[in-house]
């Protein structure tokens, strides 16, 4: 399992919550409270918006929390919309290919959870990319493959909400034809550039948490823990919920 956060509002520097926190994520890195994996040493990534479409991202396979040049960047990066996340490898190999956030023209994307029996359904799952989508695969993880499953099905029309559902059912689907009884757990974050959607679901109902939480007068973060070791203020997003944050605010909806 992984740890991540989401942040959209005013313009900050990526240190305020990556790095400062008493329980930033740096920290959750090392050691994490509501993970079932203690240590994200498994890579990182960070992904932020600025004055062009398209994101920048920095991702790498060391420790978050051993990385002088993620903390000279977010000390000197601000953005409006950033992603953040920290790596506990469940099965993929430990490669820059494989550490979020995924990108795909304006978009980003991270994911903490995985595929129950994901092996065994990663070449059904692939065929239902367009050639182009394949084409853009670098890595070999479940999350990266989910990612470009929601982008092909926006790209036949759907909305991000409709794409998210209707991909985690067609994997259900597929789970349940091969007979797999291991779980699906998604709670991920997608972001265009101008809003955030951030999803928590499970099969199993034991789906990895997700946090809301307003960041003073600036703006709303979404993270898998709280970023100062206390839950005051941060609201835990119910199972099979999604969350959307834009420039109006929030709101949220039953993920069908």
């Amino acid at each position: 399992m992984c740890r991540f956060l989401a942040y959209l509002g005013e313009s900050i520097f990526l240190e305020e919550l990556v790095c400062t926190p008493r329980h930033s994520l740096v920290r959750q890195s090392l050691r994490a409270d509501e993970a079932k994996a203690v240590t994200n040493g498994d890579g990182f990534g960070i992904g932020w918006y600025g004055e062009r479409s398209s994101p920048g991202i920095y991702r790498e396979v060391m420790p978050a929390w051993s990385d002088e040049n993620l903390l000279a960047l977010c000390s000197n990066v601000r953005s409006p919309l950033f992603f953040a996340h920290v790596r506990a490898a469940t099965g993929t190999g430990i490669a820059r290919q494989n550490c979020h956030p995924f990108h795909y023209g304006p978009y980003l994307f991270m994911h903490n959870g995985q595929i129950g029996g994901y092996g065994q359904l990663r070449r059904a799952m692939e065929s239902r990319l367009s050639d182009h989508l394949y084409a853009h695969r670098q890595g070999a993880t479940d999350s990266e493959l989910l990612f470009l499953m929601i982008i092909n099905r926006m790209e036949m029309g759907d909305s991000i909400t409709q794409a998210v559902g209707q991909v985690l059912n067609e994997t259900l689907a597929m789970m349940h034809v091969l007979g797999i009884d291991q779980p699906l757990r998604f709670s991920a974050a997608l972001a265009d550039g101008k809003s955030i959607h951030a999803f928590r679901f499970s099969s199993d109902k034991r789906a990895p948490t997700l946090y809301l939480h307003r960041h003073g007068e600036l703006g709303h973060v979404i993270a898998s823990e709280p970023l100062e070791g206390e839950h005051e203020g941060w609201e835990l997003i119910p199972q099979g919920m999604v969350v959307h944050l834009s420039e109006e605010g929030q709101r949220s909806e039953a993920l069908a």
